[in-house]
C-alpha cells in the first residue's frame, strides 16, 4: 500500500506544501522536487492547504486609513482597544474582513503570562475569529461562557464557540449549560439556583477580559433567526426601540437595556457599562451599525473590533 494514499499523510503532505508555498516561498516546481511529487499533486496539495483552513493569511502592514479610524473610535467613544480591518469591497462577508484581525486581538491577551479569565461571547463574528486563530497553548487562563449554550429544541447552540477554541488554546473552559432564553422566568431562577450554573455565571461577572459579539434588531435580528424570539416578540421589542443585543441583552439607540435582571429570562451575562477592564465587540456590517454605535456610546463596550465602512459608518452619526 502507497502510505501517500491514506488520510492522515495526505493532510501531513497538505501541510507541508502550504508551508513551503506561503511561508518558504517556494515554486510549485521547488515543492514538488522537495516533496518528491509531480507539479500536478503539488498544486493539488497547495490548494488543499488552503480548502481546508490549514493555512491563515493575515497582512501584518498597518493600513494609514485604518490606523485613522481606530483613533478617530477612539477619541469619540473613550474606547480601550480599537481595531479596523481593512474591507473585501461591496457585497463581501463583514465577517471574513474582520475575523483575523479579532483573532490577533484575541491572540495578544492569550499570550500573556499571568492568569486571565476570558468571557466569550456567540455568533458569527466570534466563531469566525476562532476559526482564524492559530494553535497555542494557554493553560494558564480560563475561558468561560458569557451566555447559555441550549437552543429552544434543546440541541446545542450553533455558534456557540466555548469548545471550539478550548481546544485551539487546550485552556480549561466553562460553558453555560443552561437555555441561552429560558421559556419563563420561573425555570430561569430554577437554572440559575443550580450551582455549577451559578459558579460560571460569577466567574464570567468578574472575567478580566471579555470578548462578544453585536447583534442586530431588525427583521433579520439573530435572536429571531435563530429560533430564540418570536416575530411577535422581536416586534414587541422594536416598538420599545430595540435597536441591538450583547450576550443576549437588548438596548434601546441610546444604549439603555430593556430588560432588568430581575425580570429576564435571558441567560447571558448583563455586561455592565463603563468596565474598567476590556469589554470588546466583535462586529461589522451595515446592519449593525446602529447596535454598535449605540454599545459604544453607552459604554456596554469599550473596545471594538470592526471593518472600515463599519466604522465610517459609526463615526458618521453624532
Amino acid at each position: 500500500m502507497n502510505l501517500h494514499d491514506t488520510e492522515p499523510s495526505q493532510s501531513d503532505d497538505a501541510a507541508r506544501a502550504g508551508w513551503l508555498y506561503y511561508v518558504a516561498g517556494m515554486t510549485q516546481d521547488q515543492i514538488a522536487r522537495e516533496l518528491g511529487v509531480s507539479r500536478q499533486r503539488a498544486q493539488r496539495l497547495v490548494s488543499r492547504a488552503m480548502a481546508e483552513g490549514l493555512i491563515h493569511v493575515r497582512i501584518e502592514h498597518p493600513i494609514a486609513a485604518c490606523l485613522e479610524l481606530e483613533q478617530a473610535l477612539s477619541d469619540r467613544f473613550g474606547l480601550i482597544r480599537a481595531r479596523v480591518a481593512p474591507g473585501l469591497g461591496p457585497g463581501a462577508d463583514a465577517v471574513r474582513a474582520i475575523a483575523p484581525a479579532a483573532a490577533t486581538e484575541l491572540e495578544r491577551f492569550l499570550a500573556m503570562p499571568e492568569p486571565l479569565v476570558i468571557a466569550l461571547g456567540t455568533g458569527r463574528a466570534l466563531r469566525g475569529m476562532v476559526d482564524a486563530m492559530t494553535t497555542m497553548d494557554a493553560p494558564q487562563h480560563r475561558l468561560v461562557s458569557m451566555i447559555g449554550n441550549i437552543a429552544p429544541d434543546g440541541s446545542a447552540s450553533f455558534f456557540d464557540v466555548i469548545m471550539r477554541i478550548a481546544d485551539k488554546v487546550r485552556a480549561p473552559h466553562y460553558p453555560m449549560a443552561m437555555p441561552v432564553i429560558s421559556s419563563t422566568v420561573e425555570e430561569f431562577a430554577a437554572f440559575t439556583a443550580l450551582a455549577p450554573i451559578a459558579r460560571v455565571r460569577e466567574l464570567a461577572q468578574r472575567a478580566d477580559v471579555i470578548f462578544v459579539g453585536v447583534g442586530q434588531m431588525g427583521d433579520d435580528a439573530p435572536l429571531l433567526a435563530d429560533g430564540f424570539i418570536t416575530r411577535a416578540e422581536l416586534a414587541a421589542l422594536q416598538k420599545r426601540g430595540a435597536v441591538g443585543e450583547v450576550a443576549g441583552w437588548v438596548f434601546d439607540a441610546e444604549g439603555n437595556y430593556l430588560e432588568k435582571p430581575e425580570t429576564t429570562r435571558h441567560g447571558g451575562v448583563r455586561i455592565v457599562p463603563r468596565l474598567a477592564r476590556p469589554a470588546i465587540g466583535v462586529a461589522a456590517g451595515a446592519s449593525k451599525v446602529p447596535a454598535i454605535r449605540a454599545a459604544l456610546q453607552a459604554g456596554i463596550l469599550n473596545g471594538i473590533v470592526t471593518d472600515e465602512a463599519s466604522a465610517r459608518a459609526i463615526l458618521l452619526h453624532r
